[in-house]
C-alpha cells in the first residue's frame, strides 16, 4: 500500500507504507522526480543527521542516505531530505496506469514549491521543485554506462520534455571516481526548446552516476533540476554533490 500525491503533470510521489517498492517500482535502468511526503521528516542535529547515519563529508551540508541500497551522498544544508522511505518517479502523461518511466528512493529536494499551478483548472494545485536527487537499483542494467545513459535521458523525458523525445539532449557518458573511491559512468541530458505553454514549465537538466555496490549488482545517484532560470543549480554544485556519493555498508535488499 502507498500513498500517492502528484505534484507535476507525469510526476508522483508516495510514502511506501508497506511491500518493497524501492525505486518506485521502475522496470529499468532510467531516471527520477521529486514529490511531496504525506508525513514529518525526520530531523537530526545541527549536521542535518538522523540516528547513527553518518557524518556528511561536506562541511556545513548534510547527509542523504539511501538505507535499502546502502547509499549516501551530501547535499547543502538548505536542501529537504524526504523520509528514507519515500519513493518518486515520472511516467508518460499518456499512459493511463501511470507506470513509472523511472524512479528513485530516499531523495532529497530543493524548494519542491518552488512554482504551484492548477493548469487543467480542476481545483488540485500541483507543485515544481528547483531539484532533486536520489539513488536506485538499476535492475537489468548491462553496464554502467547504459545505466547512466537511460537513466538520464528517462529523466529529462519525462519530467521536462515530453511529449517530444527530439528535446532532450544527451551530453557524453564520461568515466568517473567520487571522493570515496567509487568509480562508475557519469552521464548528463538536458532538454532543449521546451516551451512555456504552462506557467511552471521551463527546461531540465539531469545528471546520472551508475557504478556497482558492494554485493556487484548496478546501482546510480541522479539529479534533476530546472535549468535556464536564475534559481538553476549550478553545474558546479551538482558535480560537489556527485563527489560525495559513498556507499554506506552494503545494501539490506537480497
Amino acid at each position: 500500500m502507498a500513498t500517492a500525491v502528484v505534484i507535476a503533470a507525469g510526476v508522483t510521489g508516495f510514502l511506501v507504507l508497506g511491500g518493497d517498492k524501492d525505486d518506485a517500482a521502475s522496470p529499468g535502468p532510467t531516471a527520477s522526480a521529486p514529490a511531496r511526503t504525506s508525513g514529518p521528516t525526520p530531523t537530526g542535529g545541527d549536521d542535518g543527521r538522523r540516528g547513527d547515519e553518518p557524518k556528511p563529508v561536506v562541511p556545513g551540508w548534510k547527509v542523504v542516505v539511501n538505507p535499502k541500497r546502502g547509499i549516501a551522498f551530501d547535499v547543502p544544508a538548505h536542501w529537504q531530505r524526504k523520509d528514507p522511505d519515500w519513493a518518486s518517479y515520472v511516467s508518460d502523461n499518456k499512459d493511463p496506469e501511470d507506470t513509472p518511466l523511472v524512479g528513485f528512493l530516499a531523495p532529497a529536494v530543493l524548494e519542491e514549491e518552488w512554482c504551484t499551478s492548477d493548469e487543467d483548472k480542476n481545483g488540485t494545485t500541483e507543485n515544481t521543485p528547483i531539484a532533486a536527487a536520489g539513488s536506485r537499483g538499476e535492475n537489468g542494467a548491462k553496464s554502467t554506462e547504459e545505466a547512466a545513459r537511460q537513466n538520464v535521458s528517462q529523466w529529462i523525458y519525462g519530467g521536462y520534455a515530453q511529449p517530444d523525445r527530439s528535446k532532450v539532449k544527451a551530453g557524453a557518458v564520461e568515466s568517473f571516481t567520487t571522493a570515496s573511491g567509487i568509480t562508475g559512468s557519469v552521464a548528463t541530458a538536458t532538454s532543449v526548446g521546451v516551451g512555456k505553454k504552462g506557467k511552471c514549465d521551463t527546461d531540465g537538466k539531469g545528471t546520472a552516476f551508475a557504478f556497482k555496490d558492494s554485493k556487484g549488482d548496478f546501482v546510480s545517484w541522479t539529479f534533476h533540476g530546472v535549468k535556464g532560470v536564475k534559481e538553476e543549480v549550478p553545474d558546479a554544485t551538482v558535480r560537489k554533490i556527485l563527489s560525495t556519493v559513498r556507499l554506506t555498508g552494503g545494501s539490506s535488499r537480497p
